[in-house]
C-alpha cells in the first residue's frame, strides 16, 4: 500500500525515509536506475534495467507497489503510480508514462511483439518494438493490457480488463476486447455535483 508512505505523520517519516533510501540505493547499485527524490519503491518490486535499457523515475511522488515487474527502457514522470502486479516491458523502444497517471493492479504494458510468419516457430520469429506512450493523468484499469505501438492521450481512461490495440484520444474512455471508445471524461458529472439519480432519504416524517 504505497500511498500510506505519502501520508505518514512526521514521527514515522524519519525511519520510513531512511528505509526507502536503503531500498533505492540498493537498486541504484544493482541496476541502471534513476530515481527522483520523494518516491516510494516496494522492496518486493522487481526492477530490471541493464545497460542500454534504463529505468528513469524523473519526478517526485512516484509509487511502485509490491510484485510489480518493470523492465526498461521505462520513463515514469512525477506522481505515477504502479499498483501491485503491474507488468511493464519496454522492449527496445521503451515505455513513457506521463505525470500523474495511475496503473491499476495486474495491468500489462508490453512494448514489443513477435512475428507470426507460418514458416518458422514462434520462438524463432523476429521481435519488433515501436514503444508505448501514456499521456498525463491517464488511468489504466485493473488487468487491462496495452500492446506495442499504442499512444494514450492525456486524461484517457482504460476500463478493467480491456485490451488496447490502437491509439486512444485525449479524454476518451475505452473498454472491451479489443478496446473501443465508450465515452468522454468531459461529459461526466463534475466532482462534487450530486447525481440526478440519487437523493438523500426524506426522514422528515420519522
Amino acid at each position: 500500500m504505497p500511498w500510506l508512505y505519502f501520508t505518514l505523520k512526521p514521527r514515522h517519516r524519519a525511519w520510513a525515509e531512511a528505509w526507502q533510501k536503503e531500498v533505492q540505493d540498493n537498486l541504484r547499485e544493482l541496476e541502471t536506475v534513476e530515481i527522483a527524490e520523494g518516491c516510494f519503491i516496494s522492496p518486493d518490486a522487481h526492477l530490471f534495467a541493464e545497460p542500454g535499457r534504463p529505468i528513469r523515475i524523473i519526478g517526485p511522488g512516484v509509487s511502485i507497489a509490491a510484485n510489480t515487474f518493470v523492465h526498461g527502457p521505462v520513463v515514469l514522470e512525477a506522481g505515477v503510480s504502479l499498483n501491485a502486479r503491474v507488468s511493464l516491458d519496454g522492449g527496445a523502444s521503451g515505455i513513457h508514462i506521463g505525470e500523474g497517471s495511475r496503473i491499476a493492479t495486474g495491468a500489462t504494458l508490453y512494448a514489443f511483439d513477435h512475428g507470426l510468419a507460418p514458416d518458422r516457430a514462434v520462438r524463432e520469429q523476429p521481435v519488433t518494438s515501436r514503444g508505448i506512450v501514456l499521456g498525463k493523468d491517464v488511468w489504466v484499469g485493473a488487468n487491462a493490457g496495452i500492446t506495442d505501438g499504442v499512444r494514450l492521450g492525456d486524461h484517457a481512461v482504460v476500463g478493467m480488463g480491456a485490451v488496447v490495440t490502437r491509439d486512444v484520444p485525449p479524454w476518451a474512455i475505452v473498454a472491451g476486447v479489443p478496446a473501443r471508445v465508450i465515452g468522454d471524461r468531459r461529459e461526466r458529472r463534475r466532482s462534487g455535483t450530486p447525481s440526478a439519480s440519487w437523493s438523500p432519504p426524506d426522514d422528515s416524517e420519522q
